[in-house]
């Protein structure tokens, strides 16, 4: 097996056409054709299939597709590393963050990243935890931001950063403004913010340790944007982190409604494989996230 197959192989599944991929790679297509044949004639087992929406992976692609990026990953990152130049050589950096922490640290991090690192390129997959895990764990992410899940992934380690108190949030001159407690909210409608659990989250705890019935009327949205939107516009409520009164946009339209209950907070950290080292490149941007988010914990909330 060449590692150039493997390349080929990646780039096939990236664009989904041979034709594409051969493009990309600077390959006739028979060329490409016969690279990946000899690959699936080594490994004894049907890689790529056609269908009428293109070429996709098999059962057994899916797998070894895996393996393949990990590969790749490693021999990028080597390659990096034994580059003289460091810290002035071109170099790549991949990391995964969620929404809501992004708005909170992403531009000090990078500008501290940018002082040492001018001409890395930098790419930056924004999600929640359970799409960007998948991604460290196969080496396509370098790292991760986000709050801790309750199910670490095989290979994967979690640094906690620091711990946010979580706050009902509604718009300014909310008519619930004045409640002074969880039963007084009820009524009301609700968003939920991720992580969306299907029927243990934040909100239904909350509710349930109160002694009260969980909402009904509850819209889910993956986006925080989108629910400071509505929070905004709307009559509606959603539990989140009390740091988000302190973005541009929560400031000027958004408040806290205190009650007298304890509401559940989190923990946000990050995540890394525990058997890959990070390149100079990504330990340098992971130590600039790392040091913003800290900030945080030594910022009082409210």
């Amino acid at each position: 097996m060449r590692l150039e197959q493997l390349s080929h192989f990646l780039v096939v599944l990236e664009s989904g056409s041979i034709r594409e991929a051969a493009r990309r790679l600077g390959l006739s297509q028979p060329a490409l054709s016969k690279s990946l044949r000899l690959l699936e004639s080594e490994l004894n087992a049907q890689l790529l299939q056609r269908s009428r929406q293109g070429i996709r992976a098999t059962p057994a692609g899916l797998t070894f597709a895996v393996r393949a990026r990990a590969v790749h990953a490693e021999l990028r990152k080597a390659k990096e590393e034994v580059m003289r130049g460091y810290p002035l050589g071109e170099t790549r950096v991949a990391f995964g963050i969620g929404q809501a922490l992004a708005m909170l640290i992403m531009s000090e991090a990078i500008n501290r990243f940018r002082q040492r690192w001018p001409l890395a390129r930098i790419r930056i997959t924004e999600g929640l935890p359970d799409t960007l895990l998948p991604l460290v764990r196969d080496e396509t992410l370098d790292f991760a931001m986000g709050g801790r899940v309750e199910r670490m992934p095989h290979n994967i380690s979690f640094k906690p950063l620091f711990r946010s108190a979580r706050v009902i949030i509604g718009r300014k001159g909310h008519p619930l403004a004045g409640a002074h407690s969880v039963a007084d909210l009820t009524g009301a409608e609700w968003i939920r913010t991720p992580p969306l659990e299907a029927a243990n989250g934040p909100l239904e705890r909350f509710f349930s340790v109160a002694g009260l019935p969980v909402p009904t009327a509850i819209i889910e949205c993956e986006s925080y944007h989108t629910a400071t939107f509505l929070l905004a516009n709307t009559d509606m409520l959603a539990l989140m982190s009390q740091r988000q009164l302190t973005t541009p946009y929560g400031s000027l339209y958004l408040q806290a409604i205190p009650v007298r209950e304890t509401l559940p907070g989190f923990t946000v950290g990050m995540y890394t494989r525990n058997d890959v080292p990070l390149t100079p490149a990504a330990d340098a941007m992971s130590r600039a996230m790392a040091a913003v988010a800290r900030k945080l914990s030594s910022t009082r909330e409210g």
